[in-house]
């Protein structure tokens, strides 16, 4: 009696995957591959078309909020020149003797606070303004034309013979051109500016460069 030859167990596995290899349902066409590669070569050249044209309105956005900070900051050390000068009848001639304070009774009274003492345009600390520096006529300017060819008279009276003695030297010519953004001024300042020399996003009263924005309790 001839003996039956026996088969090798073929496991559930193995059977799967060998029927697939001979089942043209079960395997995926190329060019159907090829498509999709193409799909996700698309797909990654818009995203990045998008993102490119992104980009400069992100950058605008981010200038646009430090100049925001800027004129905010500004504004905070004008009014500690103007609480300063109100107090010791006389201008400041550092930044420092401002984030010291003033008297009061017998305690000191904070005006300015460190973060406000630095440029956020820069990361430096302001360039200080004289009295005698170009650049508050150039405001002067500024100020008469936002408000309509008037000067605003200034909030507080006590600083109406600071205002006369600007103005004096502006009608006058007695201003000196502005010192480069780069270098400090010492001795007595009615106000600071950025030592930034880029064009702006926005304006403060229709100035559309950095270093010409002074901020100074005089014209407001």
């Amino acid at each position: 009696m001839t003996k039956a030859k026996e088969l090798p167990e073929r496991t559930g596995r193995q059977t799967v995957r060998d029927a697939g290899a001979d089942d043209p349902r079960l395997a995926r066409p190329r060019d159907e591959r090829g498509y999709a590669l193409v799909g996700l070569i698309a797909l990654a050249t818009i995203i990045a078309i998008a993102a490119t044209a992104a980009a400069p309105n992100l950058r605008q956005q981010k200038q646009r909020e430090l100049e925001e900070e800027a004129i905010f900051r500004g504004e905070q050390v004008a009014e500690a020149i103007r609480i300063y000068y109100t107090t010791f009848n006389r201008l400041p001639t550092s930044l420092d003797q401002l984030l010291e304070g003033v008297p009061q009774g017998t305690k000191k009274v904070h005006i300015l606070r460190p973060s406000a003492a630095i440029d956020p345009l820069t990361g430096e600390p302001w360039r200080l303004i004289p009295v005698s520096d170009q650049a508050l006529a150039e405001l002067r300017d500024a100020v008469v034309q936002y408000n309509g060819g008037i000067l605003p008279p200034t909030r507080d009276p006590r600083l109406q013979p600071l205002v006369a003695q600007v103005l004096t030297l502006i009608n006058t010519g007695g201003n000196r051109p502005s010192a480069d953004s780069r270098d400090d001024v010492s001795g007595p300042f009615v106000g600071v500016a950025s030592r930034s020399t880029r064009a702006s996003v926005i304006t403060y009263y229709g100035l559309e460069r950095h270093d010409r924005w002074v901020f100074t309790p005089l014209f407001r």
